[in-house]
C-alpha cells in the first residue's frame, strides 16, 4: 500500500468510528425500552436516568468501535486477498 492509500484508509476509518459513534445514540435513544426509562411511561412512571450514566457510555464507545473494527477487518481481508505483504 501506498503513503496516500493509508492516509485514505486511515481517514476512512476515523470518518466512520464518528459516524457510528453519533448513530449508535440516535439508535438507542429510538428504543422502546430507553424511552421508557427516561419518561415514556405514564406520568413519568418508571423514569430512571441512572442510564444515562450506565448504558450511554458503552452506546458510544460501541459505536465507535464497532463499525471501525470491522472496517479494519475487511481491509486486511482485502489486503491479504489482493497479496499485499503489508510491509
Amino acid at each position: 500500500m501506498g503513503r496516500r492509500s493509508v492516509d485514505g484508509v486511515t481517514c476512512g476509518g476515523c470518518a466512520l468510528s464518528a459516524v457510528g459513534a453519533t448513530a449508535a445514540p440516535l439508535l438507542w435513544l429510538s428504543t422502546t425500552r430507553t424511552q421508557r426509562h427516561l419518561g415514556g411511561g405514564f406520568e413519568n412512571e418508571g423514569m430512571d436516568f441512572s442510564v444515562l450514566l450506565t448504558e450511554l457510555p458503552f452506546v458510544v464507545l460501541g459505536g465507535a468501535f464497532l463499525p471501525l473494527l470491522v472496517f479494519t477487518l475487511l481491509v486486511r481481508w482485502a489486503d491479504r486477498r489482493r497479496g499485499c505483504d503489508g510491509a
